[in-house]
Order: structure tokens, then C-alpha cells, then sequence
């Protein structure tokens, strides 16, 4: 019997996006797989088209973008134009698209089951801290979610915060699969003597890595801090690497390749992410880093932002700050005892497993196989 035929796609690179890498090590045990995406094929597919790296998704013209002619946005961009050219219409049984960017083009292949589409941010609001992008950007991402992502078979997102405003605000009724980590087979490391605090993630201005290099400036705790940072900015990397050379056992290291970073972090105490709400998306965060942390078998601090803090809490895993600034952070870490690290590291290894990714996909195994109509 032949299998169900998938194409995933997705405006990254997908051998090194951890969340579409889910899907395709998910599905291509029971489907056969074509990818859509930058750089090289991902293991296990039995096609992929590489978008040539010369053309640029996000790029879209900027009059017909300002006068809101947005089909003509579709038109000219230079990935769509050349998808079109090349992808086969009809040819798959469903369609995985990632992201709002991709659904016109998703739709318009006429899959036989379908079209299923995963949104990995709240995509109207993405940029909200520059008044150009509300003004000229959110539209468009609003009329393709009002015209292209409401009209298709089924929707998940990463988290319930961003499920519920779509739903409010679009009436697109989205499943929830987190940014969950594959499962890791390690066990909590010793509490050390100077409590080792870990940060891993991007370096981009608006998430204020600063306010934990100065919480730890500010703490009377025994604490180092350990950052390892992709260089998404090269001129606020080096802004954080000189704030850290003035603050006594902050260190910002290189980032590690992903196959690597949990036995990293495996060796430090607690991992710390406060990140300041400045958009709607940062609000209901729920990163990777967090679920990182948990196969990392780590105590987490995190700030009070909802998702985080709720896991934080239904699961003890570690402390949430009052407020998104520098002096709550130094407080919580003026409260720690070996004890409640201790404790913090044996509850993330109890959910390590339930937290995991193989256990947290099962609604993109369950809407893909509504669609084809399959058991899995």
C-alpha cells in the first residue's frame, strides 16, 4: 500500500530549524516527505527543493505593501515567483505549510486532503515595536491570516495565549503543539557551590539580555551566569560581551551546535530567561530554551510571563521573578538554597519525559491524519 505523499514548507533553513526538523523526523515514518526550504535537504525526505539563497522570502515590494495591494505583494515576491514555477500542482496529498508567509502558495497547490498550517509566532504582531511595521506590515499579515490562513483544513500554533488570539481575533481555531525538546536520557547534575546560572539563546536588542547580567551585578547570591548567544546582531553582541567583562563571573561564550547544547547546559544549576513583554509575541512566549532547560534536567527562573510561569508552577520547577527587571531577578537569586536547586533539578527530570517533544506533537500526528483519513 503506497503511503500518504507530505511537502512541508518553510521560508528557513530547515536542516537547522528545530521546530520544522519535528515534523520532518515526525512524519517521515509514515509519509512520503518533499521539503521546501533553504540549504540542504534534511534527513529522511525523498525530495527537497531548495529555495535559492539569491532570493530573499521576507522581501516584498514596498509600494504595493504601502498602497496595500497585497495580491500584487504575492505576485512579485521573488520565493513565491519562483515556487510556482517549479512546484507541482495536485501532486501531494496534504500540504504542511510554516507560517503565514507560505499558506497562498500552499493553497494554491491543491493538495487532495488538504492544507494544514503551523503558525510559530502570533504573525499580525510579530514586530509591533516598530511603529513602520504596524503601520504598513501588520495589515498584510492580517489579510493573510482574514484570507488565506482561515480557509485552511486545520491550524496548530506554540502556545495557548496565541491559539486564543487567533481565535478572538480571526475565529481560526488552532491546535497547541509547544516548542518541546526531544527527549534526552541524563540525570541532574550536583548543585554546586557557587550556584551556576545558564542563558542560551539569540542576541537580539529587544530581548534585554543586559537585565541578567546586571541582576547578577546587583545579587548578594553566590552565582555565575553563562551565556551562550547566536549572533543574530553582531553589534549588540559585542554591547553584551563588554557589559559582561565588567560583572565578575558572567561569561558569554560562542553559541554550541544544537546536537551538543543539552549535554551543555546538563552541567549547570538553573536556566534563566526574563524576558520584558515588549511585544505581544514575547509576552506568551514559550521558547525552546525553556524545554531545553527541562531535558537539561535544570531549575528554571523565569519572569512572569503566562506559559512560562505556568509550567514553572504546575511543575515546581523553579521561581518566578515579581517583575521583568534587574532587582527582582537579584532577589530571587538572594533566595535560593542548595536544597531548592536540588529539588528544582529532580522535578524537571520526573516531567522530562511528558515534556518532551515525542509526547507533545501528537496534534500535528492527529490533524494530519484526520486529513488522509490514516491511522498511525
Amino acid at each position: 500500500m503506497s503511503r500518504p505523499t507530505l511537502l512541508i514548507i518553510a521560508f528557513s533553513p530547515i536542516h537547522e530549524d528545530a521546530r520544522v526538523l519535528k515534523q520532518v523526523r515526525l512524519f517521515t515514518t509514515h509519509y512520503d516527505v518533499t521539503t521546501v526550504g533553504y540549504g540542504p535537504a534534511p534527513d529522511g525526505v525523498v525530495a527537497h527543493h531548495e529555495i535559492p539563497a539569491q532570493l530573499v522570502a521576507w522581501r516584498k515590494g514596498r509600494r504595493a505593501l504601502i498602497l496595500r495591494r497585497y495580491a500584487e505583494v504575492q505576485r512579485t515576491n521573488a520565493v513565491l515567483a519562483h515556487l510556482r514555477a517549479v512546484l507541482p500542482v495536485g501532486a501531494y496529498d496534504v500540504v504542511l505549510a510554516n507560517d503565514a508567509d507560505t499558506v497562498p502558495l500552499a493553497l494554491s497547490l491543491r493538495p487532495r486532503a488538504g492544507v494544514h498550517v503551523d503558525l510559530h509566532e502570533y504573525a499580525p504582531r510579530e514586530n509591533e515595536e516598530s511603529w513602520r511595521w504596524r503601520l504598513f506590515v501588520a495589515p498584510y499579515y492580517r489579510w493573510l491570516c482574514r484570507e488565506f490562513v482561515a480557509k485552511a483544513a486545520s491550524v496548530s500554533t506554540v502556545g495557548q495565549g496565541l491559539a486564543d488570539e487567533y481565535r478572538r481575533e480571526f475565529g481560526i481555531h488552532a491546535s497547541v503543539v509547544p516548542n518541546a525538546t526531544p527527549f534526552h536520557d541524563l540525570r541532574p547534575t550536583p548543585v554546586h557551590a557557587a550556584v551556576r546560572l545558564v542563558h542560551s539563546g539569540n542576541a537580539r536588542r529587544n530581548r534585554d539580555l543586559g537585565l541578567m547580567i546586571e541582576a547578577v551585578r546587583l545579587t548578594r547570591a553566590d552565582v555565575t551566569l553563562d551565556l551562550f548567544l547566536m549572533p543574530n546582531d553582531p553589534g549588540y553582541l559585542a554591547e553584551v560581551r563588554e557589559q559582561a567583562a565588567g560583572v565578575p563571573g558572567v561569561t558569554v561564550h560562542d553559541p554550541v551546535p544544537y546536537a551538543d547544547l543539552i549535554r551543555t547546559l546538563n552541567d549547570y544549576d538553573i536556566g534563566v530567561f526574563v524576558l520584558p513583554p515588549v511585544t505581544f509575541n514575547y509576552e506568551w512566549t514559550l521558547p525552546n530554551k525553556f524545554f531545553d532547560y527541562v531535558q537539561a534536567r535544570l531549575g528554571i527562573i523565569v519572569g512572569p510571563s503566562p506559559e512560562m510561569a505556568a509550567l514553572v508552577r504546575e511543575h515546581e520547577l523553579g521561581a518566578v521573578t515579581e517583575a521583568f527587571d534587574p532587582s527582582s531577578v537579584a532577589r530571587a537569586l538572594e533566595n535560593l538554597d542548595p536544597q531548592m536547586i536540588r529539588d528544582w533539578k529532580r522535578a524537571s527530570n520526573a516531567v522530562a519525559s511528558d515534556l518532551a517533544a515525542d509526547h507533545q506533537v501528537s496534534a500535528w500526528e492527529s490533524a494530519l491524519a484526520r486529513l488522509t483519513g490514516s491511522s498511525q
